[in-house]
């Protein structure tokens, strides 16, 4: 009996894998410091200093449920009681471990339209505060359970705060409406409630 091979697909898998594999040592090289004194994590509403401003760090994520695919890595972070966000601003990085809750959103809105967010799966909402210098800086943000990244220069003026939210896109198979069960296949970027187009 003879095999056909069909060299485009295996091509295509064997570029897949390995743009993952790169993603996946970017967000590793990237989730550790080389300076630990560009940013301060802080819990409230504090003073800013002079020279200083506020940036609130905001991305909420939803995966389906752990064991949903029986072929998926034990490693996935898909479904975990903790899923990973990673940020690195001008060299000092951070890796926060979200706790996630279960959720079941509607599958279809009052139109009859498929909701992205909509049936059973487990929701991780991030949001960090952070105290910086105004000005330039370069800004890194990965998922390391999507294999994901990306950065950007961000331009902080003085001001009292700023909300720096990372939306998820998620993936489509096919034709299909976009959907979380099929991961994240880009993020966009919004402060303070305009999206930032990044190249």
């Amino acid at each position: 009996m003879k095999v056909r091979i069909n060299y485009g697909v295996v091509a295509l898998c064997a570029i897949l894998l390995l743009s993952c594999g790169t993603a996946l040592k970017e967000i590793a090289l990237k989730s550790q410091s080389e300076r630990t004194d560009v940013f301060q994590e802080v819990q409230e509403r504090v003073s800013i200093p002079r020279g200083f401003v506020e940036l609130t760090i905001t991305s909420s994520v939803k995966t389906h449920l752990e064991g949903h695919y029986i072929l998926e890595s034990k490693e996935s972070a898909h479904g975990k009681s903790a899923y990973p966000f990673v940020i690195n601003i001008d060299g000092q990085a951070a890796t926060w471990k979200v706790n996630g809750q279960e959720e079941n959103l509607p599958m279809y809105d009052e139109r009859g339209k498929g909701t992205p967010e909509g049936g059973k799966g487990v929701r991780y909402n991030l949001e960090k505060k952070i105290l910086l210098r105004t000005g330039t800086h370069n800004i890194f943000f990965g998922l390391p359970g999507e294999k994901l990244s990306l950065q950007f220069k961000l331009v902080l003026k003085p001001g009292d705060s700023n909300v720096l939210e990372f939306r998820p896109v998620y993936s489509r198979r096919g034709k299909q409406p976009r959907y979380f069960f099929n991961g994240v296949s880009r993020l966009e970027v919004i402060l303070n409630g305009n999206e930032i187009k990044i190249s």
